[in-house]
């Protein structure tokens, strides 16, 4: 009995110095104010480049602290972005609402030149939430239904041009069922293969095993039946492990099935941390090379991190964003209003 009582005794030690020694905090914290613009699409180019869309039709990029900023209007209005994306030559830009327009712009060099439009759709429900790139040629954007499906964006040919694809490859979406542009990670991607989330009525994960050609959908446990609750992000450390959160916009602190893991490559969702902080997130994100054990996840509601996949968290910061996207395991980009940011992690 000594002996159980001391592996017992000795297992919870070694847990307890297992969390304690992986807490993280920020000792490093660079601001930039973008002003008169909502920032929740950002996409890192190299360690000392980001690029960034946001409201009324401002974009631009921070590059070894200098902040260019350029914007677009069409046919006199300003449009706003949630998506952003880069597929190692151009970055690529797409507005949200009637008409979404996708446009291709150089990152590269003093000035952006003139972006060029390679996709528009005039519709009166058109509404693109997020958008990535598989490889350097092919990419897909998302976003709320038009017809009887999810509005899906394919292109093959680097960006160059973009397809809708049919509803008879996509599941039929369910009545109330939409997505949320709140962070552009809506889709995750590894290999050839991608994952969608949507919320609302429904809170659904849709999975694509061939470039985006064809889809399934599983349902989830995360918090469902409202205008704003389900799915608000997803990411995948590999191709069988992956994490999605969400919540309730309209009730932000509760940590009601708010976030869910899979371990086989999204046919199955199991509910973690049930009923603990946090409650509403943005966007998620697996830090790199702590081979898929530490994640953070950010909101309007703080910052927060986790060294064991998703089981516990701790808040590490009350500061408030919509998205973040790392550059490595040390150093991370944020927007949110009128702001982006860069901090530098330490591990204690």
């Amino acid at each position: 009995m000594q002996f159980k009582h001391f592996f017992i005794s000795l297992f919870f030690i070694l847990f307890f110095l297992e969390i304690q020694s992986q807490n993280v905090s920020i000792i490093g914290f660079e601001d930039f104010e973008i002003k008169n613009t909502s920032i929740r699409a950002i996409q890192v180019i190299n360690d000392s480049t980001v690029c960034f869309a946001g409201s009324k039709g401002k974009f631009g990029k921070i590059s070894n602290k200098k902040i260019t900023l350029d914007s677009i209007t069409f046919d006199n209005k300003k449009l706003n972005f949630r998506s952003i994306a880069f597929n190692g030559k151009h970055i690529f830009i797409l507005s949200i609402e009637n008409p979404a327009i996708l446009y291709k712009i150089n990152p590269f060099g003093d000035t952006f030149g003139l972006p060029e439009i390679v996709y528009q759709e005039n519709h009166n429900n058109v509404f693109y939430d997020a958008m990535q790139f598989f490889d350097n040629k092919n990419g897909v954007a998302m976003g709320d239904p038009t017809n009887t499906c999810l509005s899906v964006l394919l292109t093959s040919d680097s960006g160059n041009s973009w397809q809708k694809l049919a509803c008879e490859n996509l599941p039929s979406i369910i009545d109330g069922e939409a997505a949320f542009a709140a962070s552009n990670t809506n889709i995750a991607i590894s290999g050839n293969k991608a994952w969608l989330v949507t919320g609302g009525k429904k809170a659904r994960v849709f999975y694509s095993d061939d470039l985006g050609l064809n889809w399934k959908a599983v349902q989830t446990p995360i918090t469902q039946g409202g205008k704003m609750t389900g799915i608000y992000t997803v990411d995948f450390f590999d191709e069988n492990n992956g994490i999605i959160m969400g919540g309730n916009w309209k009730d932000k602190s509760n940590t009601h099935a708010t976030k869910a893991i899979t371990k086989d490559g999204g046919k199955t969702w199991n509910l973690i941390a049930k009923n603990e902080l946090p409650g509403y997130i943005s966007c998620v994100q697996y830090i790199p090379n702590t081979n898929g054990k530490a994640i953070m996840a950010v909101s309007t509601e703080g910052m927060f991190y986790s060294s064991n996949k998703g089981k516990l968290w701790h808040k590490i910061s009350g500061k408030s964003y919509y998205t973040i996207q790392f550059i490595n395991k040390n150093t991370a980009w944020l927007s949110g209003n009128n702001t982006i940011a860069k901090i530098q992690l330490q591990y204690n």
